[in-house]
């Protein structure tokens, strides 16, 4: 689904609009996907791993996110250059259509700036306006104190563990952190 354009102003007094993607933010988002990728263990991916994604496959995945009724996807752009994204998708089947999955991932630059706050009020009203849905739900990797902080106050809670869901390179485990916030009607 396309979310109107939503523009703010940074903590640092730059200019950031927020926005459904377009084939223009191609390039700057297999930038972003590598950048993001390299900065933290959090990210779901290895930078090595983002060669999968093509501009052609960018472009698939835009225009099927754009079109469809169940998922949204937001770019935050910056100086013409895609600094993070936030999606949200929600769940189609009788049983779970009042459940929504959302995800975040911002380039470490941008960190600090109200950029994560402001996509998850975007898409914390969105699911709002979608009458059937109750509950938004995410997971976060054991040591991300920063995605923990901005999610509890965004309204989340810790609903469950999933011992030792990740594995880095190294050999290391880590849990992973189910939360959910529900939708006050």
């Amino acid at each position: 689904m396309i979310i109107d354009d939503v523009k703010f102003k940074l903590k640092d007094g730059r200019e950031a609009i927020l926005r459904s993607p377009r084939e223009e933010d191609i390039e700057s988002t297999l930038e972003y996907l590598v950048i993001s990728a390299g900065e933290t263990e959090y990210i779901m991916r290895y930078p090595e791993e983002c060669v999968k994604y093509t501009p052609e496959g960018e472009k698939k995945l835009f225009e099927q996110k754009n079109a469809s009724p169940n998922e949204a996807t937001i770019m935050c752009i910056v100086d013409g250059r895609v600094v993070g994204n936030c999606e949200i998708s929600f769940f189609k089947g009788i049983k779970t259509r009042h459940r929504g999955v959302i995800g975040i991932a911002l380039i470490s630059e941008f960190w600090n700036q109200g950029i994560g706050t402001k996509m998850f009020e975007e898409m914390i009203r969105l699911a709002e306006s979608r009458e059937e849905v109750l509950q938004i739900e995410l997971e976060f990797v054991e040591g991300n104190a920063r995605a923990r902080h901005l999610y509890e106050k965004m309204g989340f809670r810790i609903t469950g563990v999933r011992p030792n869901a990740i594995r880095l390179k190294d050999g290391t485990l880590l849990n992973e952190y189910t939360m959910i916030r529900e939708i006050k009607r």
